[in-house]
Formats: C-alpha cells, structure tokens, sequence
C-alpha cells in the first residue's frame, strides 16, 4: 500500500513538474512576442513624431503642395489611432495596422520625392536632419519587426510542440501573426535626390 501511494505522490509531482514547466515556457515566449511588439510601436511612434516637424519645416517653402502635406497628416492620424493588444492579436489587426503603416510610409516617399522641386528646401539643414532621421526610423522599424517575427516564431514554434500544444490549448495560448512584406516590396523603389 505504500508503495502504491509513493507511485501515486511520484506521478503527481512528475505531472505537476510537467505542466508547471511547459506552462511556464509558453508564457515566457509569449512575453518575448509582447516586449517585441513594444520595440514595434516605439519605433514607429518615433516616425510619427518625426513627421509634425517635417511637414513645420516644408510648410515654409512657398507654393508647396498643399495636399501631400495633408496627405502625410492624414495617413499619420490613421496609423496613430491603430492600437493593438498584443495578448489578442489577431491576423486581421496587424494587416490592418501594417497598411495604416504602410500608408504613412507612401505618403512620406512621395513627400520627399515632392520635395525636388524645391531647391530651399533641399539646402536647409533642418530638413535634411529630421529625412537622416526618418532614414534612420525606418532603419530601426525594419530591425523591429524583425525581431517581432523571430520572437513569434519561437512562440509559435514552441507552442505547437508536443506535449506543449496540449498545455497551450488548455491555457488559450494563440498563434500569433507575423509581419509580411507588403504587396510590390519585392521591387525596390526608385528615389533620386540631386543635391
């Protein structure tokens, strides 16, 4: 009978060690995925604080286009009113936030592209810091979401190895989404400046 009962005791810390270390495992790769998605949103908040003082600075120039500015504010707006849970993240949301995002950078290619046609604007040494430092934003945006989707694919990896597939579905941990290359990136842009 006691032996019977150690066997019992054995069984239930082995499953206890088992669940507690697959358990444990999911959520610390999931706090990967989350601290990742942080480094995401603070670099392209960086961008979009970058971008109310280069539209200051090009308002200056006289006769600009109005509507690329207004173009650039608008997608700005829209991709800053895009939140996301990174708990709950779903396919769905970072498409979404991805072409809200995607917008902002189309827009800025072509205010830069715009901004040719202005000599002034081309010599004036606070335009040319903040475009070294939106090349340097998007730079670190390409590092960021990288390092996103290295960290959700651990997580997701993990997740569905056995017997850890078991523990997550029992505890709700989700796949998660990666970032993907936007429709055409497979085409690098042509930008000339002449300055």
């Amino acid at each position: 009978m006691k032996k019977f009962l150690w066997i019992i005791v054995v069984a239930f810390v082995l499953s206890f060690t088992q669940t507690s270390c697959n358990y444990n495992a999911l959520v610390s790769n999931e706090e990967e995925v989350k601290a990742a998605w942080g480094q995401v949103e603070n670099v392209y908040q960086r961008r979009a604080d970058l971008i109310p003082q280069l539209v200051n600075t090009v308002k200056g120039a006289a006769n600009f286009e109005k509507s690329t500015l207004e173009a650039v504010t608008q997608a700005r707006a829209a991709a800053s009113s895009i939140k996301i849970d990174p708990s709950n993240m779903t396919a769905d949301d970072l498409a979404k936030f991805q072409n809200a995002q995607d917008q902002v950078g189309s827009t800025l290619s072509r205010l830069l592209v715009t901004i040719e046609a202005y000599p002034e604007l081309k010599a004036n040494q606070n335009f040319l810091d903040l475009q070294a430092q939106l090349e340097g934003t998007e730079n670190r945006i390409a590092v960021e979401r990288k390092k996103f989707n290295e960290a959700t694919q651990k997580y997701n990896v993990d997740r569905r190895k056995f017997p850890r597939i078991i523990f997550a579905k029992i505890y709700g941990f989700k796949d998660r989404p990666y970032f993907e290359a936007a429709a055409g990136s497979e085409q690098a842009p042509t930008v000339e400046f002449d300055f």
